[in-house]
C-alpha cells in the first residue's frame, strides 16, 4: 500500500473514531480485520497516522482551519509524517486507493503552516479547558511541558531482577535499539518510533516470555521505587489493576516479605494472575473485591500504595483520543474517588508505617489538593519530605527531578523523559 491509500485508511480510522467514539486501538483493529491485504508494515503506518493526527488534534485543526478526518490525516501525514504536500496530488492521481485530490487551499494550508499565531493552548495541542490545569501545575513552563504530551513515547521495559541482569538483558535486547533509561536501575528504553516505522513486539520476545522484562514506563519504575518497600515488609497495593507495580514492588523486595494486591475493580484484576506467574513472584497475595477482601490487614502495613484511577493527562502520548474526550465533570469524578482512596487505604497502614499516592494525571486537583484535603483536620499523617525519600531511593547520584518539591514529586515527559506521574508520601505517627 502506498502513501496514498495510507492517508486514505487513516482518514477513515479516524471517521469511525469521531463518529462512533471507539477507542483508538480497537479501530485500528477492526480496520485491519476487513482490509486483511494490508501488511503489517501499512498497519504499523497507518497506526503512526492515527496517533499523530489524534496528538496533534489542536494544532492541525488550526492550521486546516478543520478537524475533519480528512484535514487532520492530511496534516498528519505532511507536518508529522514527512510526506511533501507539493507532490501528494500528482501521487493521489495515479492510485485508485487514494482520497480526493486537494483543494488549493488545504494545499496553501499544508505549505505555508505555522502556529506562530496560535493560542499557547493549540500549539499546545491540548483541549482550551486544560490550559489553567497545566499552569497551575506548571506555572510559566506549562506550555513546553504540555507540548512534550503530544510527541510520540517510547518503550519502556522493566527488567525483573528475579529472573535477570539489566545489562544481560540490554545485551540480548541490542538489536531492538535499547538503551538504558536514565533513573530507573532496572529500565530499558527502545526509543519512539520514527516515520512509519513501530515498536517491535515485546510480548514474542523471548525475554518476555521468560518473565524477564516487562513494558512498564520508566515513571511507573520510579513512583514503585519511591514506594520504598524493601524485603520483609508488609505492602498493600490498594489499586493493584493489572499489577504492573505490584511486580515492580515484588522484585524490590526479592521475594520477601508480603504484598497483597487488591483492587475495587475485578476486571481490572484479570491480568495480574498470569503476569505473576510469568514474573516467578511468589509474596503476593492477590485480594478480589468483596466485603471481607481486605480482613485483618487494618493498622498492619509497612507501606500501603494508593495508585489511583485518574484522568490519565500524564499518559497522553499513549493515549491521545483520552484528552479530547475529558471533560471537567469527568474531572471532578475522578478527584472525589482519589480522595475516597486515600482515606479508605490510610486504615491500613500500621503506626509508623507510610502511606504512598500515586497518580499519573498532572493536575493538582488529583493530586496536591487530594492530598491537602486527606490531611486536613487530622493529625496521624504527615508529609514524608520527597527529596529526602528521593535519594533513599536512588541515591546521591541522580538529581531528583525540577518539580520535586518537599511535599511531591511530578514527573513529565519534559522534565524527566517519561510518562506524567504525581507521588506523594505520608507517614503515619507511631
Amino acid at each position: 500500500m502506498r502513501l496514498p491509500g495510507r492517508i486514505a485508511a487513516a482518514i477513515e480510522v479516524l471517521a469511525d473514531i469521531q463518529t462512533r467514539h471507539r477507542p483508538v486501538a480497537e479501530a485500528l483493529r477492526d480496520w485491519g480485520l476487513s482490509h486483511r491485504f494490508a501488511g503489517s508494515r501499512d498497519r504499523a503506518a497507518i497506526g503512526n497516522l492515527v496517533y499523530d493526527a489524534l496528538r496533534h488534534r489542536a494544532s492541525l485543526g488550526w492550521l486546516m482551519d478543520a478537524e475533519t478526518p480528512r484535514a487532520l490525516a492530511l496534516g498528519a501525514a505532511v507536518l508529522h509524517g514527512g510526506a511533501q504536500a507539493a507532490g501528494l496530488n500528482d501521487l493521489f492521481a495515479g492510485d485508485r486507493h487514494a482520497p480526493d485530490a486537494l483543494s488549493e487551499s488545504e494545499l496553501a494550508q499544508l505549505t505555508g503552516a505555522d502556529l506562530a499565531g496560535a493560542p499557547d493552548w493549540v500549539s499546545a495541542d491540548i483541549p482550551e479547558w486544560t490550559a489553567p490545569l497545566f499552569e497551575e501545575t506548571f506555572s510559566a513552563a506549562w506550555p513546553e511541558e504540555a507540548r512534550a504530551l503530544a510527541q510520540r513515547p517510547p518503550l519502556d521495559l522493566r527488567v525483573n531482577t528475579l529472573k535477570a541482569e539489566p545489562d544481560k538483558v540490554a545485551k540480548q535486547l541490542a538489536r531492538l535499539g535499547v538503551v538504558r533509561t536514565a533513573h530507573a536501575p532496572g529500565g530499558l528504553r527502545i526509543p519512539a518510533s520514527t516515520g512509519d516505522r513501530r515498536h517491535p513486539n515485546i510480548q514474542s520476545e523471548e525475554a518476555f516470555r521468560r518473565g524477564r522484562i516487562e513494558v512498564q514506563d520508566e515513571g511507573s519504575q520510579i513512583a514503585a521505587m519511591l514506594v520504598g518497600a524493601s524485603a520483609g515488609d508488609q505492602v498493600l497495593d490498594f489499586c493493584a489493576g493489572a499489577g504492573g507495580k505490584t511486580l515492580a514492588l515484588a522484585a524490590a523486595m526479592q521475594n520477601k516479605g508480603q504484598i497483597y494486591a487488591y483492587d475495587a475493580d475485578r476486571n481490572r484484576l484479570a491480568a495480574i494472575y498470569e503476569r505473576i506467574k510469568r514474573a516467578g513472584v511468589r509474596n503476593v497475595q492477590i485480594r478480589p473485591p468483596g466485603p471481607k477482601a481486605l480482613d485483618g490487614l487494618e493498622g498492619q502495613m509497612d507501606r500501603v500504595l494508593v495508585d489511583a484511577p485518574c484522568s490519565g493527562s500524564g499518559v497522553w502520548r499513549r493515549r491521545p483520543y483520552a484528552k479530547w474526550r475529558l471533560s471537567a465533570e469527568a474531572l471532578d469524578k475522578r478527584a472525589a474517588e482519589q480522595r475516597q482512596a486515600l482515606g479508605e487505604a490510610a486504615a491500613f497502614v500500621k503506626p509508623g508505617g507510610v502511606l504512598v499516592y500515586v497518580t499519573c494525571s498532572l493536575f493538582a486537583r488529583e493530586n496536591g489538593v487530594a492530598v491537602t484535603a486527606f490531611l486536613s483536620g487530622r493529625d496521624d499523617f504527615t508529609n514524608c519530605d520527597m527529596d529526602v525519600v528521593w535519594h533513599e531511593a536512588f541515591g546521591a547520584g541522580i538529581a531528583p527531578p525540577r518539580h520535586c518539591a518537599a511535599d511531591q514529586i511530578i514527573l513529565s515527559p519534559a522534565s524527566t523523559g517519561t510518562d506524567g506521574f504525581f507521588i506523594a508520601a505520608l507517614k503515619r505517627a507511631g
